[in-house]
Formats: C-alpha cells, sequence, structure tokens
C-alpha cells in the first residue's frame, strides 16, 4: 500500500464525515450529497494521478 493512498483514504472518510454534518444543517438533499461526493472522488483521483507523474 501507497501512504499517499493510505492519506487519500483518510480524508475522504475525513470529508464525508463532515460532509454529513454539513448536509444536516444545510437540509441537502440525497442528488446534492452525491453530487458532491462525486466531484470530490473525480479531484481526488485527479491529484492522487497526478503524484505519479
Amino acid at each position: 500500500m501507497d501512504s499517499g493512498l493510505i492519506l487519500l483514504v483518510f480524508l475522504a472518510f475525513l470529508f464525508a464525515w463532515g460532509l454529513n454534518r454539513v448536509r444536516r444543517a444545510l437540509r441537502l438533499g440525497p442528488v446534492a450529497y452525491a453530487g458532491v461526493m462525486v466531484a470530490f472522488v473525480i479531484v481526488m483521483l485527479a491529484v492522487w494521478g497526478q503524484t505519479f507523474r
């Protein structure tokens, strides 16, 4: 396992936990929640891909 990948997984869990709290505060629907998660995953994969170039 790559240490960077472990860090990304940790950040993803932290982000999901924070987003859950924000979603409850803002009363976001599941569609908005899914959209934010998809955007986050794409950004994380892009950042992770850049580290190998």
